[in-house]
């Protein structure tokens, strides 16, 4: 843990004063006079985190060569759209925990949450429209409407006997990778890279957002890592995660493929999840995702040949590295 919080020093080292005048637009930006949302507005931003996205978002401009007002209005309104649909997300899959504290709707109730999120992404559009940049407004909207897209699919694949990859992909891609790649693209844009570098940055975060999310699906099978949430927690919500559908394909045991599908129904016990996450274990699944996650850090790490700026280069290598490194 030190070791991975010195990392992240180090990474937002060259955009460290940006980060502050960040922090400050994104906390005045998010106030209201209403006494139940200003609850849940403190409550939501109490922590920060690692501002990974503002991070990756200031990094991109910095390679531009300009950190301007506003690339700090389009970060801020990605996190906003980002911080709406979790809470969002939470309504939708009953979730009760929210990085390591409880969620909106646990804390008050669904109707609550949806309109607490609603505001928020009233707010997103806001600051985005902020930038008076056409094309990134545009992609704000395109953004709004895959992470919808990505969580209707993920909603959709519970009634599939198929256990794809592909699938797998796609919806992760449109979850995770669509907000990475967005912050990255976004940043360049407006920080005034040239179009082949804008391109290059883009994929990184493309590639970027599949690597952070298969850390997080990996980290569910293993509840000694501090991650806020309980080991199988995917599988109580009915996900199966690449883990588990690479240990499925590979196995011809009809038992785990009919537990697979109870899990998919919301059928499965605790006991039953439990089964399946050992078997999962033991049948190489984390391993197999622990590969492909590397393979996609590797095709990301090409994506930084030919950047202007060695120091942003460096902080970006060092950003994949920590997302693929990261216990939290």
């Amino acid at each position: 843990m030190p070791y991975l919080c010195a990392m992240l020093t180090e990474i937002q080292r060259p955009i460290a004063a940006e980060l502050e005048r960040y922090k400050a637009l994104f906390q005045a930006a998010l106030q209201s006079d209403n006494e139940l949302l200003t609850a849940a507005l403190n409550h939501l931003t109490r922590k920060l985190g690692k501002m990974m996205r503002p991070t990756l978002t200031l990094l991109c401009a910095r390679e531009g060569g300009v950190v301007s007002e506003q690339v700090m209005h389009a970060a801020a309104g990605l996190e906003m759209l980002h911080t709406a649909s979790l809470v969002h997300d939470d309504v939708v899959d009953e979730s009760n925990m929210r990085r390591g504290q409880r969620s909106v709707n646990a804390l008050w109730d669904n109707k609550a949450a949806v309109l607490v999120g609603d505001f928020i992404t009233s707010k997103a559009l806001t600051e985005v429209a902020l930038t008076q940049h056409l094309e990134v407004v545009e992609r704000m909207a395109w953004l709004g409407q895959t992470l919808a897209d990505g969580e209707l699919q993920q909603l959709d694949n519970t009634h599939s006997t198929l256990f794809s990859e592909d699938a797998y992909y796609e919806v992760i891609s449109k979850k995770t990778a669509a907000l990475f790649s967005t912050c990255a693209f976004v940043g360049a844009t407006l920080g005034g890279a040239d179009s082949e570098r804008v391109s290059r940055l883009e994929r990184f975060g493309h590639l970027v957002g599949l690597c952070f999310q298969m850390r997080d699906d990996i980290f569910d099978f293993d509840e000694s890592l501090n991650v806020g949430k309980p080991k199988g927690n995917d599988m109580q919500e009915g996900k199966l995660t690449l883990p588990v559908i690479s240990a499925l394909n590979n196995s011809t045991n009809a038992r785990y493929h009919h537990l697979a599908m109870r899990v998919r129904s919301g059928e499965a016990s605790k006991l039953e999840i439990q089964e399946l996450v050992d078997f999962t274990i033991q049948s190489g699944g984390i391993a197999y995702a622990e590969a492909e996650m590397q393979r996609l850090r590797s095709e990301a790490l090409l994506q930084l040949d030919g950047l202007h700026d060695g120091t942003v280069a460096e902080a970006l290598a060092l950003y994949l590295d920590y997302v693929v490194q990261r216990t939290v």
